[in-house]
């Protein structure tokens, strides 16, 4: 890479109930990379899961996907069917058009993933990037797997001694033949209000607040239209805070920002909506020593999970008790105009356009380190 900018392809899009937020998390990041540094690759993935490079693969996306509808363009990028193409290079452009070389000129140096949720978040792409031997932004195939499934992040923390909700995991298929179970063990083991999650999505997609039995029904239902493991737990009455995670080996946590719904929860529309959904206060207004103890607690659970690059992690500060309770882990946090990720580190004096370089330089440090174990 010495004398010559530095290719990063910037994947967005996908398959996942999270496109929407994709793009314009991809925008932003593609925005901030200097482009007296840096040549940004756009790489994009349709809701029908095809590969578009060349020409301008956000416009097309953002303008729909309907694949037939927009041939014929005037700058359309090329679609290249999902196929991998091998190249003569060392570290090959792991994408082209159709079946012949040449729509991404040259090798990508560097990608960075910003797919949210699955088909990108889970560790998919992390382990088709790594079979390419292409260094990218973020976590591994393991803690992006981890991390994407709530209820495994639960059984790995819960061993690392991180305190957290009381929870169950539901099927699709326990819940569809014996409901009645179901409802029991909700009712008997969490109580209500409860919260009823799909396993592997993020955003607050299919997220459900449960206020009685009355509720469970539809609430479980939602979820298992995202997946079939459904994670219930039970509701806490207290302040939620986010902690932005940095770093490979040695990660630094940053300021902590508190959200206050103004609505029943912090769901899809108050995230990436409605800019009135949620008040945020940051840095949030905390004793010095709990703020420590947050961030102590971030740390370990992004090592827990053996996170590399980046991370936002949730918690709850239960109110009356003063008790801190991890909520969530995310390996690509968003990177929108209300995102808190990047918001949290300008708030520790790390600009964004900086941050994204440090991400970068990231994910080439892990990569070089990994060629010299081989």
């Amino acid at each position: 890479m010495a004398g010559r900018k530095i290719r990063v392809g910037v994947i967005f899009g996908g398959k996942s109930g999270e496109h929407d937020v994709s793009l314009r998390s991809a925008r932003a990041v593609m925005a901030a990379l200097d482009p007296a540094r840096y040549e940004v690759v756009p790489l994009g993935i349709t809701r029908e899961g095809r590969w578009l490079t060349g020409g301008d693969p956000m416009a097309r996306l953002e303008a729909g996907s309907e694949l037939a509808r927009l041939e014929g363009r005037a700058g359309a990028a090329e679609e290249i069917g999902g196929e991998l193409v091998p190249h003569a290079s060392a570290t090959p452009p792991i994408f082209a058009a159709g079946r012949e070389p040449g729509a991404v000129a040259g090798p990508i140096d560097v990608v960075f993933p910003v797919l949210h949720g699955p088909r990108g978040e889970d560790g998919t792409v992390q382990g088709m990037l790594e079979l390419a031997d292409i260094p990218y932004v973020g976590a591994g195939v393991l803690a992006s797997a981890v991390a994407m499934d709530k209820a495994v992040t639960k059984v790995v923390l819960a061993q690392a001694g991180i305190p957290q909700a009381p929870w169950i995991v539901v099927l699709k298929r326990d819940w569809e033949r014996d409901p009645a179970t179901i409802e029991g063990r909700v009712a008997r083991e969490l109580g209500f209000p409860c919260f009823i999650k799909p396993a592997n999505m993020g955003s607050s997609v299919g997220i459900t607040k449960v206020k009685g039995a009355g509720e469970l029904a539809a609430g479980i239902d939602l979820a298992a239209r995202y997946d079939r493991k459904i994670v219930i737990e039970a509701g806490i009455d207290a302040r939620e805070l986010e902690i932005s995670i940095l770093g490979n080996d040695e990660p630094i946590a940053s300021a902590i920002s508190e959200i206050e719904p103004t609505g029943e929860f912090y769901d899809y529309t108050a995230k990436y909506v409605d800019e009135d959904g949620a008040r945020f206060t940051l840095p949030a207004q905390i004793p010095r020593e709990r703020a420590e103890e947050l961030r102590a607690m971030a740390i370990a659970a992004y090592r827990a999970i053996d996170c590399a690059g980046m991370a936002r992690v949730d918690f709850f500060l239960e109110r009356g008790t003063d008790r801190i309770v991890l909520n969530e882990i995310n390996t690509i946090p968003g990177f929108t105009a209300i995102s808190q990720y990047p918001k949290m580190w300008e708030a520790s004096g790390l600009p964004f356009a900086e941050l994204i370089e440090r991400l970068v330089e990231l994910a080439v440090e892990r990569h070089a380190e990994k060629r010299e174990r081989l």
